[in-house]
């Protein structure tokens, strides 16, 4: 038996690593094993969460031999000796794994067969002009296959007499020359010439006149910028401009009527997982009410003031008798951009090493807590595109010293927790859209522009649906800034003011910028309650 339960781990080994694009020499493949027979009936979670730790590693090669494989055992082993010795919340450590948004599975649909594909082999940074194409392509292909089962906008089964609110068919662009009277199309708003605004889908573009346009019912909220997909119904006239009388974005789809049709596929990143498993893992969850992400942004190093509030912080969650299981730390990690002009790169990485030493000296938080820290929008990396690597070794370096199981991830990043899936996102993006609207928001709903901003975001089921003049994406890894299917929170970091808001059971909040206001956030995603804070 223990033979045969070997071979079936090893064959589970093997498989998944090739999917992340390593090979397993024998001797480490031996030492998998060995790590994952310890986790008896958690085996799947145990090699889930390896893979993903060696994932993070910096390799000279993808080939991994046993002191590659040694390395993030041992690092495993004792950071589940050390929760072992500490409460009970740290128990649920290898339950929450961190997505580095460079290794989420890129899938595209095939509007044929119906169906999403998943991309096979190496998508590089630098792409071609293709790569640009497919973006707009896959973003609008991704709506349109979601908007297809809206009853609203679907061709009826039957022959049936039904009202115009009762159906409301899309009309591809390309076939309203000879159409009369009113017809609803779907397309992405583009401005292919100078001052000129056009809806766009796959067939075909038209002038458009949004100037009359409002609200319609289905929709009231959200900021109406360049590149945002919207369902708009109007008329051609006679000179060729699509005049629009009401528009607004594609309806939402439930998340458990989008995992239907995706049939396991992992579209977020964190392991496709059977209904039983996914049963287990929410009793498990049920259990975990002591969980407490606590997640702050703008935490300049740089600042003195900042600093002596951290510390603060960071004294105040030591003594509580059950201490937080993660700390989130967004930049910007400094008070001035780091750009060319910016020459201070020995200064800030000995302000790192100065807080893993103010973390190491907080022993239950150093032994019980994981520390996550993702970039901002003007800290130092290769460019402003979207998605951001993690901060480079140069400057982490101290601070890992200190804290080894600290976590540099990308921004954005993902965090599966048991069930949950949980965005993080740091961008000044509520500045962004207000600057690049093209329709004043609806007040009907909401003055709220924090709400326009989760609504804008949720229903483009993109984390930043701008130009790319205004704010540049690798054209290869969009996919990763997908919101679909909808996950359980959104975690958007802006300079802002804090703010919290429950939008079709979508947690979405932000936790301030702590440097400047002092606020920031206690979660537990357990509950998705969202304590807000300040010092």
């Amino acid at each position: 038996m223990e033979a045969l339960r070997r071979k079936k781990i090893q064959q589970k080994a093997q498989r998944k690593f090739k999917i992340r694009g390593f090979t397993l020499k024998i001797d480490a493949v031996e030492r998998v094993i060995s790590f994952v027979s310890g986790f008896v009936d958690a085996e799947d979670e145990a090699l889930d969460l390896l893979v993903d730790e060696i994932s993070k590693e910096s390799l000279k090669s993808s080939i991994l031999d046993k002191d590659s494989v040694d390395r993030v055992v041992n690092r495993l082993l004792d950071a589940e000796a050390a929760a072992e010795s500490g409460n009970s919340t740290s128990g649920n450590l290898s339950a929450l794994r961190v997505i580095d948004a460079f290794v989420i599975p890129k899938f595209f649909y095939d509007p044929i067969k119906k169906v999403f594909k998943e991309h096979n082999g190496k998508l590089p940074i630098h792409g071609e002009a293709s790569a640009k194409a497919a973006l707009y392509r896959d973003r609008f292909q991704l709506l349109h296959q979601r908007l297809s089962r809206d009853r609203n906008f679907s061709r009826p089964a039957f022959d049936v007499e039904m009202t115009f609110s009762e159906s409301s068919e899309i009309t591809p662009i390309y076939s309203l020359v000879g159409c009369t009277g009113r017809n609803w199309i779907m397309g992405v708003i583009s401005q292919l010439e100078d001052g000129r605004f056009f809806l766009e889908d796959l067939t075909a573009a038209v002038p458009v006149n949004l100037s009359n346009a409002i609200s319609f019912n289905f929709i009231t909220s959200g900021f109406f910028v360049e590149n945002t997909i919207i369902v708009a119904e109007g008329e051609l006239l006679i000179h060729g401009i699509f005049e629009v009388y009401t528009c607004g974005f594609p309806p939402l789809e439930d998340r458990g009527a989008s995992l239907t049709v995706l049939r396991g596929l992992d579209f977020f990143g964190g392991g496709s997982l059977s209904k039983d498993e996914t049963a287990r893992l929410a009793e498990l969850e049920k259990n975990a009410i002591n969980d407490m992400f606590v997640i702050l942004s703008d935490v300049w190093l740089d600042n003195e003031e900042t600093i002596g509030k951290l510390a603060t912080v960071l004294d105040g969650y030591e003594s509580v008798e059950v201490i937080p299981s993660l700390f989130v730390f967004m930049g910007n990690f400094c008070s001035h951009p780091c750009n060319l002009s910016f020459h201070s790169f020995s200064s800030l990485r000995s302000q790192f090493g100065k807080l893993g030493e103010m973390i190491g000296s907080h022993p239950r938080l150093r032994e019980g807590s994981r520390f996550l820290f993702l970039p901002g929008p003007d800290d130092i990396g290769p460019s402003t595109a979207l998605p951001r690597c993690a901060l480079p070794k140069y400057l982490t370096e101290g601070l890992q010293k200190h804290i080894p199981n600290a976590i540099f991830s990308s921004n954005p990043c993902r965090i599966k927790f048991f069930t949950q899936e949980i965005v993080f996102f740091r961008q000044d993006l509520l500045y962004r859209m207000r600057r690049s609207c093209l329709i004043p928001p609806s007040k009907e709903e909401t003055n709220d522009p924090f709400e326009h901003l989760v609504a804008t975001i949720t229903h483009q089921s993109h984390l930043c649906p701008l130009p790319l003049t205004v704010q540049p994406i690798i054209w290869n890894y969009d996919h990763c800034l997908h919101l679909y299917p909808t996950p359980h929170t959104i975690v958007l970091g802006d300079r802002s003011e804090q703010k919290a808001f429950k939008y079709t059971g979508i947690t979405c909040f932000n936790p301030g910028s702590f440097s400047n206001d002092s606020t920031f956030v206690a979660y537990r995603p357990c509950t998705q309650e969202v304590e807000l804070s300040a010092l």
